[in-house]
């Protein structure tokens, strides 16, 4: 029986799998400061961020879990809550979340060497919040929970991934929060009890994929942020997007095998989309 590309991936040891994955490339090096990478359709899209991200709190949202709701407290907006795992009713110019076009973000929790060195977790980026779990004590938490710590918090993760930036440093992304809040994902995956409370991470490393009905966004609209987490190391796309998740369609597969799972939040970014026609990728289907 011929070998499928997901065995193959299996079989590949990590230090090759980090040779495949490594960044480079023209496409990456023509990246301006304010822009990312990412995929539509199988295809490359360039994103152009015109301003900061925004994460909504609404009047009887709780966001830092103190008992008072937002209406009546001034405190919880001073240092912005960017929370997974909460669906807010609308997007930063009021308008029905649900018209809002959504920004897949691709998290990739699984490690390829299994790894066990909590120093490998990416530390504090400047200027975070003092509540942020970063570093080592980041990763011996993750170790505990998942077994290992994540590409997706890795200093020098063994994927390639369009955030951070060439150059950047890690737990960062052009005009986006330093730090995330998982609580309420953690408890829903039964990583930790209930009731939730903040748990603030740096940015994870990730990548992007939007509808094929986006690709070319040219005047800069919001973007409500669905982080995926991602399983499985078969399903991770290469810088090209010569495989793994590169299309909605491709996602809505990964989710129904149960190796990603999709989680919305009140985390909105503000940028355009444009397709890089002749650049590498595989036609696909929404």
């Amino acid at each position: 029986m011929k070998p499928t590309k997901r065995s193959v991936l299996r079989l590949l040891p990590a230090a090759v799998l980090a040779a495949f994955f490594a960044v480079g490339g023209a496409y990456a090096q023509s990246l301006q400061p304010n822009q990312t990478e990412g995929f539509s359709a199988g295809k490359l899209v360039k994103f152009t961020y015109q301003q900061n991200f925004a994460c909504v709190h609404q009047p009887k949202d709780d966001l830092d879990y103190n008992g008072v709701m937002a209406q009546s407290d001034s405190g919880e907006f001073q240092t912005p809550i960017c929370q997974a795992g909460i669906q807010p009713t609308i997007d930063p110019t009021g308008d029905n979340a649900k018209r809002t076009a959504i920004l897949y973000v691709l998290v990739p929790m699984f490690s390829l060497d299994k790894d066990q060195n909590s120093n490998d977790a990416i530390p504090c980026p400047t200027g975070v919040r003092a509540a942020t779990l970063c570093g080592p004590a980041l990763g011996k938490v993750l170790i505990e929970l998942f077994g290992a710590v994540p590409e997706a918090y890795k200093i020098k993760p063994l994927v390639f991934t369009d955030c951070p930036g060439p150059g950047s440093m890690p737990g960062t992304c052009t005009m986006h929060a330093s730090t995330v809040d998982l609580g309420k994902v953690l408890v829903a995956l039964g990583k930790l009890p209930a009731p939730a409370t903040n748990v603030f991470l740096p940015t994870p490393n990730h990548s992007h994929v939007i509808a094929r009905s986006r690709a070319n966004t040219e005047r800069a609209i919001w973007w409500e942020v669905e982080p995926v987490l991602v399983t499985d190391p078969a399903d991770w796309p290469d810088q090209s997007g010569n495989f793994g998740i590169t299309s909605v369609r491709k996602l809505r597969q990964a989710e129904q095998r149960g190796q990603a799972v999709q989680v919305p939040s009140n985390f909105f970014l503000f940028f355009s989309s444009k397709s890089m026609q002749g650049m590498p990728g595989m036609d696909d289907q929404d």
